[in-house]
């Protein structure tokens, strides 16, 4: 049974951030994931964390100035002192909070880069972070991201963030699969997900149109969590989507999920 956790950066958004730890596990989750952790000292995150009993199973790696519109540094040529002094902080906080995956967003194509250089800067900070992080023993992991919601990120679909992976040359880099964007980009989930079950550790979700809850738009959920079910997949999803109409309130669809979980524990 896929096991669900909550991104705390798009559920329970009628709460204070720190209060939204509490809120998740009232209604059920085991697992938060969110964008960043780094407004806040690692302490109160841990501490969020124990007192609710969660577990953390995701964060980003610093991606830039957020507020001004960048989406990560990887791919961008004049930041790469940025970007390796992020992997180490993300590190920190990672080994702090008991998280074991990270995410290295690629960015943004800036307008007149030059294809090559971006290609060759991408694939050399993959390296270096996956270097550290397999020492630190956490996972790196990368993600396509739809270019509707994203215009110009670096990294849109299934064949480039695995065509990354294989010449980045590491076993410690994986694919961060977000059902939402590739259901928007490409389609066919169900069988690439199958096909690179190995190289998926983590997946995300969201129906389209909309990016609302499962049950709002045109993906069958109950079908693609009884195939992953059936593939084997022991990784967590993130529920990564805007609550339509609050976040307790539109839970329904995970429910069953949850029940079946703690009878399977």
């Amino acid at each position: 049974m896929p096991k669900f956790a909550a991104n705390l950066s798009m559920l329970y958004g009628e709460h204070d951030f720190i209060d939204r730890f509490a809120a998740a596990a009232k209604d059920g989750f085991r697992g938060v994931e969110y964008l960043f952790p780094y407004a806040f000292e690692k302490e109160v995150l841990a501490e969020a964390l124990k007192a609710n009993g969660l577990t953390q199973v995701l964060h980003n790696m610093p991606a830039g100035d957020w507020d001004a519109g960048e989406r990560g540094l990887a791919c961008l040529p004049d930041r790469v002192g940025e970007f390796q002094d992020g992997v180490g902080t993300a590190i920190a906080y990672a080994k702090a909070l008991g998280c074991t995956q990270l995410h290295a967003m690629a960015g943004l194509r800036p307008d007149g880069g030059d294809p090559d250089t971006l290609a060759e800067t991408y694939i050399e900070n993959l390296r270096f972070a996956a270097e550290k992080t397999k020492e630190a023993g956490i996972k790196l992991l990368i993600e396509a991201i739809n270019t509707i919601d994203i215009p110009g990120f670096y990294l849109s679909t299934s064949a480039q963030a695995l065509a990354v992976i294989d010449t980045v040359g590491s076993d410690n880099l994986f694919f961060q699969y977000d059902i939402y964007h590739m259901q928007i980009m490409e389609g066919d989930l169900t069988r690439t997900i199958e096909k690179n079950l190995a190289k998926i550790p983590h997946m995300q979700l969201a129906d389209n149109p909309g990016r609302h809850e499962p049950g709002t738009g045109e993906i069958n959920y109950s079908f693609l969590f009884d195939a992953i079910d059936r593939m084997g997949y022991k990784g967590w999803i993130g529920c990564e989507y805007k609550p339509k109409a609050g976040t307790t309130a539109g839970l329904g669809w995970l429910r069953p999920y949850l029940t079946a979980s703690a009878a399977a524990e």
